[in-house]
């Protein structure tokens, strides 16, 4: 029976999706390793080291073979890994040449590079979803890019800002994952193939030869040296899983404040019962935000375990190896999770823009008290004009009224700028700085 979130038939789609699953299952690792010794028969044949029929015949029957599951499993806890298990079954489909199969390699070479090739197809659905939400999130911050809201600091209103400003600031980071995973990949999709202790001492002069055709039939990249124990480029595969995620629960925090009955700005996209309570029929609970925020929480473990894992001992490790078999699969599956709420949510997201305004003028002008102060500044310099507009928001605060009214009543402040200055000035609105033009400025970039 399932044990954990991402095998359960109740759970798993809410924290993964199948086509990340597919990537990660034991059928698909299994494929990664056959194509892996296969590729290497094939390399070795180029090379003359092993029988052209021969590295035919293995490769026929890696994509041919019926894997018995329940023997590999037994074996591979007996052994303590399953490449010996499986070329054993690799070796007897293919007949008289399975003598060639693992020529010269080790358990970890198959094992890693398979590893990278589940990478590859991974990473390739983290872009593909991080280049949808580049769109989601350009098309939000155009459509709202002048739609005034409160900016929000330390929880507290700060100053007037534009929902699609709020927007692009999302989309300016999703665009430099884009750009990170981008960037990362020659360092991740390297192939591995450097025998027991790393030194290719099974092949001999020939091992670099062979070991750049072994990486050309995977379309992969050859390492300058083993990477046994050099484990930076997996790790930071995860890293980057960790920052996706990190910035995708910054948003679900954004979304779930946003939806707080008492702000009411935002709300997730409706589906009949989906966020229902089972004793509240009002409750519409933010399930999509809920779900991203919790993978971010979850991948940021497996960075510190793959951080931990990158200290491996001598030439081989005891053990940290083992971390990656845990937290490679379940970080992309927390983040192909998150990346699929994110998609859904953002698309349907509903924006109450009156409740922002109506949020927004609920200081009654405080919001923008710094905007009167810098309108008076030329004239009563800044420090005066700082205090003297602390006094009216004090007085605004303390006895009612709104900024405008406080503010009319000081004879320094409406000789400085005039009454209709004052009344422009306290309508948060007006004061949005440059935000118009910073969207304009992020929209404009296309992610390659």
């Amino acid at each position: 029976m399932a044990s954990t979130v991402f095998d359960s038939s109740l759970f798993r789609d809410m924290f993964g999706t199948a086509e990340m699953r597919g990537v990660f299952s034991d059928e698909a690792l299994v494929g990664r390793y056959l194509e892996a010794e296969a590729a290497l028969a094939r390399a070795q044949a180029r090379m003359g080291v092993v029988p052209a029929d021969a590295a035919k015949a293995i490769d026929a029957a890696s994509r041919t073979i019926t894997i018995d599951y329940d023997r590999l499993r037994h074996e591979t806890e007996n052994v303590g890994y399953p490449i010996l298990p499986l070329v054993h079954q690799l070796s007897e489909a293919a007949g008289a040449a399975g003598r060639y199969v693992h020529w010269g390699a080790t358990t970890q070479d198959i094992m890693d590079t398979a590893n990278v090739l589940q990478l590859r197809a991974a990473l390739g659905i983290v872009a593909r979803d991080l280049r949808e939400l580049h769109g989601i999130l350009a098309a939000m911050a155009r459509k709202y890019r002048d739609t005034p809201m409160a900016g929000r600091t330390h929880l507290q209103q700060a100053l007037p800002v534009t929902f699609g400003y709020k927007a692009a600031v999302w989309l300016s980071s999703i665009d430099r994952h884009i750009a990170r995973v981008d960037q990362a990949l020659p360092r991740i999709l390297v192939g591995e193939f450097s025998g027991a202790a790393g030194t290719l001492a099974s092949i001999g002069s020939g091992g670099l030869e062979m070991q750049k055709l072994f990486c050309e039939e995977l379309g992969l990249h050859q390492p300058t040296i083993t990477w046994h124990v050099a484990r930076d480029g997996i790790a930071e595969a995860v890293t980057l899983l960790g920052l996706v995620t990190g910035t995708l629960g910054k948003i679900a925090s954004d979304v779930m404040m946003m939806s707080a009955t008492e702000f009411g700005e935002v709300s997730e996209p409706f589906a009949p019962g989906r966020g229902a309570s089972s004793t509240m029929p009002q409750k519409r609970n933010p399930i999509s935000s809920e779900l991203m925020l919790a993978a971010a929480k979850a991948v940021r473990q497996h960075v510190a375990a793959m951080l931990d894992g990158m200290i491996h001992d001598f030439e081989r490790a005891t053990g940290p190896w083992h971390l990656e078999w845990v937290s490679l699969p379940e970080s992309f599956l927390l983040t192909a999770s998150s990346l699929a709420n994110a998609k859904f949510m953002l698309a349907g997201l509903v924006v109450h823009e009156q409740r922002m305004r109506d949020n927004l003028d609920l200081t009654h002008g405080l919001i923008v008290a710094e905007a009167v102060m810098m309108a008076a500044a030329p004239k009563l310099g800044r420090q005066h004009a700082h205090d003297v507009v602390y006094d009216a928001c004090r007085a605004a605060i303390e006895h009612g009224g709104d900024l405008a009214g406080n503010l009319a009543k000081i004879p320094e402040i409406v000789e400085a700028i005039g009454m209709e200055a004052i009344r422009y000035h306290c309508d948060p609105a007006n004061y949005l700085g440059l935000c118009g033009e910073m969207v304009d400025r992020v929209t404009a970039t296309e992610p390659h």
